[in-house]
Order: structure tokens, then sequence, then C-alpha cells
């Protein structure tokens, strides 16, 4: 041999889990965490700190976890959360929003993580339990200029019907509305 040592260890794939009501501590952490790492430069310090400490409080993590209506799923890799996505009734500002449609309320994954098929895992365990009992329709809220996660949604069948306004802070975003018909 060179000096040269090969690692041939191979790493494990992440695992996704439905998240439970003992997890609330983790995902207020992790959504915290990827909100920042994919936001948090468009806004001042002192407004994303209060957005993070209001959107992604732990009490406000049970209740959506302890809610039969939502489900969240854990993506771990080596002991360690690594993405979340979520979905529930819909909530959005749309006038055609009816009852019982769903929405996906939120998929992310720690910077490093992304690609590779794991927002795709995500996603499709999310649209399995939005379509449980059937056809429904479908919305997803984005901010205008994630092209990249606009280009993911519609390959899912989402497309943009509206906007509405997203406020941090003081800064207002421009969130696109996608729609999944039945």
């Amino acid at each position: 041999m060179n000096g040269y040592r090969l690692d041939i260890s191979t790493s494990t794939r992440p695992t996704l889990r439905r998240a439970t009501v003992d997890d609330a501590q983790t995902l207020s952490a992790l959504a915290a965490r990827t909100f920042t790492e994919t936001f948090g430069h468009l806004y001042p310090a002192e407004d994303l700190a209060a957005f993070l400490a209001d959107a992604y409080a732990v009490e406000k993590q049970r209740t959506i976890l302890a809610h039969p209506d939502y489900a969240v799923w854990l993506l771990e890799h080596e002991g360690e959360a690594i993405g979340h996505v979520a979905a529930g009734p819909c909530g959005l500002p749309h006038a055609d929003v009816a009852k019982g449609d769903g929405e996906l309320k939120r998929l992310y994954l720690v910077q490093g993580h992304q690609g590779g098929g794991n927002g795709t895992r995500m996603m499709d365990a999310a649209m399995d339990w939005l379509l449980r009992d059937g056809p429904r329709t479908l919305w997803v809220g984005v901010w205008s200029e994630n092209l990249g996660a606009q280009r993911f949604y519609a390959r899912y069948g989402f497309e943009q019907v509206g906007d509405y306004i997203f406020p941090v802070g003081s800064i207002n975003d421009l969130e696109f509305i996608l729609k999944r018909p039945r």
C-alpha cells in the first residue's frame, strides 16, 4: 500500500418517521434552524428572533403534534433531525379554499441534506397522508422568490392561483398560493 487508507464506510440512509408530542422540542429547534438557514438573511435580527420565538414555540409545536387533523414527519440521520414536513387543513387566504381541503404546511431540510431524494421522500409521505381518504384539493404557500420550491411543487401538480403577504416583523414577503385540484 502507498500509505493512503481508503474509507469505504457507508452512510446510513436517513429515516423518516411520524413525529409525536414528545418531539415538540426537537421540532421547535429544527423548524427555527431550517427557517433561519433558508430565509434568515432576509430579515433584521430582532424581527427574525421574534418571529421564530412565536411561530416555532415549543408549546405551538406540541399543540400541532397533538391535533388529530395535523401530521408532522421528522427526517433523521445518525440520531439528528435534519428535516421536517407538516400537513393539515388548509389555512391559506384564498377565496377558493373549501372545507376539507388540505395544505402542505412546511417542508424543510437542513443545509447539506438537500437533494438526494430527501425532499421527495418527505413530500410523498405528506401527500399520502393528505390523500389517505381519497382525492381532495391541496394547497401550499411558497415564497415568491423560491423558484426551486416552486419547480418542486409543480412536479406534484401544484399551480399558482394567488398570492398573499407573509409578515416577518417589519418585512412583508410576497408568498404565492399554489393549488393542486382534486
